[in-house]
């Protein structure tokens, strides 16, 4: 049997150590081809770049091991790796491990999960990985047992089952500072994870400027329960899966009426006809 073939991708960069991180327990499973960011694409969502050519040039990491870095965001990463940069079809894209969790509502911003959307959307199984480094101590955070649980993961889904086709994996890690989180626990989407807020100043030329910001959500509502949200308060990892299909198909029916209603007037009559 033929050595599976992983695509790793990430939106923190090509020198992120979660990436390396992923790339290091993923060469246990199979044989790893980066393609990363060469800057940070955080909140890119699915960004792609049409309008300006495209880099591509290989780099070192930190463990002497190649990997290809380009100039696009995540999804031109994949992009690009699969439509012949990368000589095979992989087996599996695993994009992460994500400096930061991506839940609930928040996740259609995510350039992690973006990145393995955009391997779904050719028919490859994706899964997207982030880790609470936020929780983490101060200090380089540790990614190695986030990581070991993607490897775990990759290989279960490389050898036992099989993803849906237009289904990704989000998967979140919490921090925990026991040896191993409680459990894990198979979600739905939340809600709002995070608190948005307006931060306004003044910059040294006396122009106003705006930033965005925003804070983890600490109290959890009773009606997170079962859901990314709630898994990780509870010191859970979140596996969700995610369809491209974003149709609401509890609409379709209801909403078949309006066809007649909101349906072009006729031509009998109508103005400027002679």
């Amino acid at each position: 049997m033929a050595e599976p073939l992983i695509l790793v991708t990430n939106d923190d960069g090509v020198n992120a150590a979660g990436l390396l991180a992923l790339k290091t327990t993923l060469s246990t499973i199979g044989r790893v081809e980066i393609f990363a960011p060469e800057r940070n694409w955080s909140a890119a969502s699915r960004t792609r770049t049409f309008h300006k050519p495209l880099r591509v040039d290989e780099v070192r990491l930190l463990d002497g091991s190649v990997a290809r870095v380009t100039s696009g965001t995540p999804s031109d990463c994949v992009s690009l790796a699969l439509l012949g940069l990368l000589d095979d079809r992989p087996d599996l894209i695993v994009s992460g491990i994500n400096a930061g969790l991506n839940l609930g509502r928040d996740v259609s911003y995510s350039g992690t999960v973006a990145a393995a959307m955009e391997g779904v959307r050719a028919g490859i199984p994706a899964i997207a990985v982030s880790y609470d480094t936020i929780s983490a101590p101060e200090g380089p955070p540790d990614y190695s047992k986030a990581a070991s649980f993607a490897a775990r993961l990759a290989a279960f889904l490389i050898g036992e089952v099989k993803i849906p086709p237009g289904v990704l994996l989000n998967v979140n890690i919490p921090y925990l500072p026991n040896p191993r989180p409680i459990g894990v626990e198979i979600t739905r989407l939340g809600g709002e994870a995070y608190s948005n807020y307006l931060v306004t100043g003044t910059d040294p030329h006396g122009r106003k400027y705006y930033w965005v910001s925003g804070d983890p959500l600490t109290d959890v509502p009773p009606e997170e329960k079962g859901t990314d949200i709630g898994a990780i308060a509870e010191g859970r990892i979140s596996i969700t899966p995610i369809h491209l299909d974003l149709t609401d198909y509890s609409l379709l029916e209801r909403m078949k009426g309006w066809e007649t209603k909101l349906g072009l007037p006729d031509r009998e009559g109508a103005e400027g006809d002679e």
